[in-house]
This record gives structure tokens, C-alpha cells and sequence, in this order.
């Protein structure tokens, strides 16, 4: 129970940032932060310490998602913004680590069950349910490392 409490917390966090529309400006934040407040790139540069074609290549970086974060913090803080960085699960974190249990006990269970068979005994498709199931609440018990191979 305590082991989940985290992946709960997390998830109830992660739930708001999901549910915003992922909508980047064509040329980027940079660019459309700037020309919205009628900022020219020299003006920018000379705010941030840089020269007017670091401005210009900073922005086609941060429109082609080749910015770093610290670079674009900078920049940010001289166009009076704050930048949000969160890595957002596109659906629940418990989902994930329930569908990837579900598939390590199949996997595990079909190589049992080719094993049975190459040694002619056979397991019946009910059999198999019941023993993924088994397994699969034995790994969501468990170390969650075990999911992850």
C-alpha cells in the first residue's frame, strides 16, 4: 500500500499537466513571447548579455527542440516568463506499470506453457489465464524493477 502512495501522488500531479493542450507556436515560444510583447531581437540580446544572432539562433533552436533548458531559462527570464519543464505520462503512471505486469506474466507464462507443450502436457487456455493473473498480481506486489527487463 505504502509503495503506491508515491505513484498515486504523482499521478494525481501529472493529471493536470495531461489534460492542457500540447500546442507549441510554429516559431516557437521564443519567438511569439517576444513579437506579443513588441520586443525586437537586439533589444532581447542586450536584455539577456548575448549578441543579436544568438537571439536569432537560440529561437530556431528552441523552435526545432534543440534548445537546452538552461538556455532557454535564460532567455525566459529576460522575456519575464518561467519556464515549466515536467515529463507528462500520456496516461496514468499506475496504467503503465499494470499493462507492463500484465504483459511480463503472459510472457512469462507463454515460454512455461512452450515448455509443457514440447514436453507434451498440455495447459488449457483457462489454466493460462488464471496463471497470468496469479502472476501478474505476484509482480504488482512485488519490486517494480522486476517489470521493467
Amino acid at each position: 500500500m505504502f509503495r503506491t502512495l508515491p505513484l498515486q501522488r504523482l499521478d494525481r500531479a501529472l493529471g493536470l499537466w495531461r489534460a492542457l493542450p500540447v500546442v507549441r507556436p510554429q516559431g516557437g515560444w521564443l519567438h511569439a513571447i517576444r513579437g506579443a510583447l513588441g520586443m525586437t531581437t537586439r533589444q532581447l540580446a542586450r536584455s539577456v548579455g548575448v549578441s543579436q544572432g544568438a537571439v536569432v539562433d537560440a529561437e530556431r533552436n528552441e523552435a526545432q527542440g534543440d534548445i537546452t533548458l538552461n538556455t532557454l531559462g535564460r532567455y525566459a527570464d529576460a522575456l519575464g516568463c518561467d519556464v515549466f519543464y515536467a515529463l507528462v505520462p500520456r496516461r496514468p503512471l499506475a496504467l503503465t506499470v499494470e499493462a507492463q505486469a500484465q504483459k511480463v506474466a503472459q510472457d512469462e507464462v507463454a515460454r512455461v506453457r512452450e515448455a509443457m507443450n514440447a514436453e507434451d502436457r498440455e495447459i488449457t487456455v483457462g489454466q493460462v489465464d488464471r496463471e497470468v493473473a496469479a502472476l501478474r498480481t505476484q509482480l504488482l506486489a512485488g519490486r517494480r524493477s522486476r517489470l521493467w527487463r
